[in-house]
């Protein structure tokens, strides 16, 4: 709540940065509606490809993974599940899909907050229930030490500080004090420092972050993933969070850094959300899509097991298919032969 008090009390030099970040995006939710009135099948498979990557980035981000052959299984089917692990998948996706139809009707306020934490940890003890006894973001080395990185609020604390960021969000959000992506974004840094609960802080971050930007009018998230683009930037994720949260308890902390940093990743989504919509256009059907959506990531080469990490639910015949078919059109290439061959693409897109 101490970044919201900074904007309740106004802010007068916004960073040039921050204001470029705020131009573009704008620009690019101008167009935003042009997207998603393109091919129903197109948009289809972008959110079916997004449900996934956000469950396993998100999940993995707090090293929380399994099986990648299980990952289809887990996500679009009702499995017996094997292991937490695959409880805390489902978990984000049932939380994904209660926000994509239903964010109008879904207030930010404590309640929410405690449902979709216990969405996400299904039967664990504490769902739903902020922590009880203090817990420091602890900071590890490759030598094996360990330090402190952040005191959070303590646990007798935690309950006045959520209420407090409730009420400074829904006095900033209804005055419109701020532009709405700052003032989310603020609050998204606000609610890691308080960081509620014993467990799950940071995939219910990026939920809530979701949520307000449904509210705010800004869609992207339904088709791009936020939470893959996030994990791609991690090391940057983490220490801009690092930055902006140094001093935050004096109220002298410097939330910019952090601000910026997911205002560079909603561009980015926004800009990959307009490249894949009007500048590739598939012959055929859903997953052919989703390999050359994976294939695109790639900007080194990849072997034929990476490419099938990032596809878990298409098989290995329709994967060779696709490769078979753009290699035919000149769209990749080969080096080498067997399990070891390197691919690649030919050009920035399979028009």
């Amino acid at each position: 709540m101490n970044t919201l008090k900074k904007l309740l009390s106004g802010i007068t030099d916004v960073p040039a940065g921050i204001a470029w970040y705020l131009a573009d995006i704008a620009e690019a939710k101008g167009k935003q509606d042009l997207y998603i009135n393109q091919s129903p099948q197109k948009l289809k498979v972008l959110r079916e490809h997004a449900l996934i990557e956000s469950a396993v980035s998100s999940n993995r981000i707090e090293g929380v993974e399994i099986e990648n052959k299980r990952i289809g299984t887990v996500i679009f089917g009702k499995p017996l599940l094997r292991d937490r692990n695959e409880e805390e998948f489902q978990g984000y996706r049932d939380a994904l899909e209660l926000i994509h139809s239903g964010s109008e009707e879904i207030p930010y306020s404590e309640s929410t907050i405690k449902n979709i934490h216990k969405i996400i940890r299904g039967d664990i003890w504490d769902a739903g229930k902020y922590k009880d006894k203090d817990s420091d973001i602890i900071e590890k080395f490759p030598n094996g030490d360990v330090r402190i990185r952040f005191n959070t609020v303590p646990a007798a604390r935690t309950g006045d500080a959520m209420r407090e960021l409730v009420s400074y969000y829904s006095d900033i959000d209804k005055d419109r004090i701020v532009h709405p992506l700052i003032l989310l974004a603020a609050t998204s840094l606000d609610f890691l420092c308080i960081h509620p609960f014993r467990d799950g802080n940071g995939r219910v971050s990026r939920l809530l972050l979701l949520l307000q930007l449904y509210h705010a009018g800004f869609e992207v998230g339904r088709y791009i993933s936020l939470e893959r683009l996030i994990e791609e930037h991690k090391e940057r994720y983490y220490e801009t969070l690092k930055m902006s949260s140094q001093q935050w308890h004096e109220g002298t902390h410097d939330p910019w850094p952090y601000i910026s940093f997911l205002f560079y990743i909603l561009k980015k989504a926004y800009s990959e959300f307009s490249d894949r919509v009007t500048g590739i256009e598939i012959p055929r059907g859903g997953k052919t899509e989703l390999v050359i959506s994976a294939i695109e990531k790639f900007k080194a080469g990849f072997t034929f097991a990476q490419l099938e990490a990032q596809c878990p639910d298409v098989s290995r015949d329709m994967i060779r298919k696709v490769l078979k078919d753009l290699r035919l059109n000149g769209k990749v290439e080969s080096t080498g032969r067997g399990a070891g061959a390197r691919w690649r693409s030919k050009g920035n897109t399979f028009e």
